[in-house]
């Protein structure tokens, strides 16, 4: 267990502490399959802890830990898409305005480079327009964040598992910074407190079983790593077993 919860690189020892709360609050409430840092099914994100909780011979219930130790952390996964999108659409318009009004006023911007006069491209750059070069950052800005800082929202959405917790220290908590949908586990005490329940949401038994195979091939990997195992290794003993 030690070697599985030294930090990795970045990662700070109070985000791996964090780490450590929640195996063991989810292990105490019958999650007996848990890893660390497991890519989950259906998108390009991976959960700081996921377990499983078996049910007898039905498909069992499938949680999802994210572990958050600082404000900025927590902001940057919790945006909406549909305020930011909402507001992508007005610059984009912004965008489009400028750039008719400087191809009026500025022709010599451009640059013959299609067969056709209407789609020539121009080279805006070249005037060094504030208004038009702020346009531009907000735009790369917002987009950047509509596709890489909605986490906790796409997780909710593409159904990655039955339940959802957000782990944070006790000072960090703030009832209407905590995603929608998701439950909040505070720090106290060198344990966690429930702050506030979790939505439960339907996934089918195809997709619980597919989070379990992700969790065991992380926890795999962890093995792997702790007993210095490697791809070689696992390739070599095949092409042994064959002949």
């Amino acid at each position: 267990m030690a070697e599985e919860l030294t930090p990795r690189g970045g990662e700070t020892a109070a985000h791996t502490g964090l780490k450590r709360l929640a195996l063991l609050w989810a292990q105490v409430r019958g999650y007996s399959v848990c890893a660390f840092e497991v890519q989950l099914p259906r998108c390009r994100f991976r959960a700081d802890l996921a377990a499983y909780r078996p049910n007898g011979k039905e498909i069992g219930t499938t949680a999802i830990f994210e572990c958050k130790q600082a404000f900025p952390d927590l902001r940057r996964d919790n945006g909406c898409s549909a305020v930011m999108a909402k507001r992508l659409e007005k610059v984009f318009q912004r965008r489009q305005v400028l750039e008719k009004n400087l191809r009026i006023h500025y022709p010599a911007l451009r640059i013959p480079d299609s067969l056709f006069s209407d789609f020539d491209s121009h080279n805006f750059a070249a005037i060094d327009h504030r208004g038009y070069a702020r346009v531009l950052r907000e735009l790369s800005t917002l987009q950047n964040r509509l596709f890489d800082c909605t986490k906790f929202e796409r997780l909710v959405r593409y159904r990655c598992a039955n339940l959802f917790f957000l782990v944070i220290p006790n000072g960090l908590f703030r009832e209407q910074e905590i995603p929608f949908g998701w439950g909040a586990l505070i720090e106290s005490e060198g344990g966690l407190v429930l702050a506030r329940k979790p939505l439960w949401y339907e996934v089918t038994s195809a997709n619980r079983l597919k989070l379990l195979e992700r969790i065991a091939a992380a926890a795999t990997r962890i093995l792997n790593k702790q007993l210095e195992i490697t791809f070689e290794d696992v390739c070599a003993a095949r092409n042994q077993s064959c002949l």
